[in-house]
């Protein structure tokens, strides 16, 4: 698997505490299965959560070296889940926010509550000037887990959806079960990520199985593992 969507960088969001807890999630994720990992922390406009690129690519060095050292076999790229915000591309122009490995692919969370006012006209901008837009967890928003039709007028848009495979598992709960089942069946999902903030386990042995069940198509299957984050590291 190509973790998309992590928490793991240290000290700089709600994510790992510790270069130690961090060192304990990646050996677990090697011994899953994993073979790269998107580092990305939150970035949230006027909050402490604003590590700018030149602090992230230090902790990344700093991860890079521990990983060679205990020879555990993982690849590492910087990016960002960002909150939703009028100034994501002056964040990235600024080298505040940074794209998933520097590609032209945004994370980007909404609020769990309730849509941003503005959604549309930001993933409109962001996308007119070359972007393309990945929504993070569309499953956990209340407000589309049952909203069909809010959610095709964002994939006509031309935004991927990024889903929390431990949703599948009901780890934020059944109405987010529901809705990345449902999200699956209909092939809406582009990518998949762990979403993970500490070192409570990656548990991937029944995903393959369990996705192939939902989907019935192993070639979908392998594309959200594996081949569109693929696509990311190419860019």
């Amino acid at each position: 698997m190509i973790d998309v969507h992590s928490h793991i960088m240290f000290g700089i969001d709600d994510g790992s505490k510790s270069i130690e807890t961090s060192l304990e999630i990646l050996q677990d994720a090697y011994n899953n299965g994993v073979t790269d990992i998107f580092l990305t922390p939150h970035y949230i406009e006027d909050s402490k959560y604003r590590c700018n690129n030149e602090d992230k690519e230090k902790i990344l060095k700093k991860l890079k070296y521990e990983l060679k050292r205990k020879k555990i076999k993982l690849n590492l790229y910087i990016g960002n889940e960002i909150f939703i915000n009028e100034n994501i591309l002056e964040y990235v122009k600024n080298k505040e926010i940074a794209p998933l490995n520097n590609s032209k692919y945004l994370l980007i969370e909404l609020p769990m509550g309730r849509m941003y006012n503005n959604t549309k006209s930001i993933f409109f901008e962001l996308i007119r000037s070359g972007y393309t837009v990945i929504l993070a967890h569309p499953e956990r928003y209340r407000y589309m887990q049952d909203n069909d039709k809010m959610l095709e007028e964002l994939l006509d848009m031309g935004v991927l959806l990024q889903g929390n495979y431990r949703s599948i598992f009901g780890y934020y709960g059944k109405d987010a079960k529901k809705a990345i089942k449902k999200f699956l069946k209909k092939k809406q999902i582009s990518f998949l990520g762990s979403d993970i903030h500490k070192n409570d386990g990656y548990k991937l042995k029944k995903l393959e199985k369990k996705l192939l069940r939902l989907t019935k198509d192993k070639e979908y299957t392998n594309s959200i593992l594996f081949g569109n984050a693929e696509k990311i590291l190419k860019k």
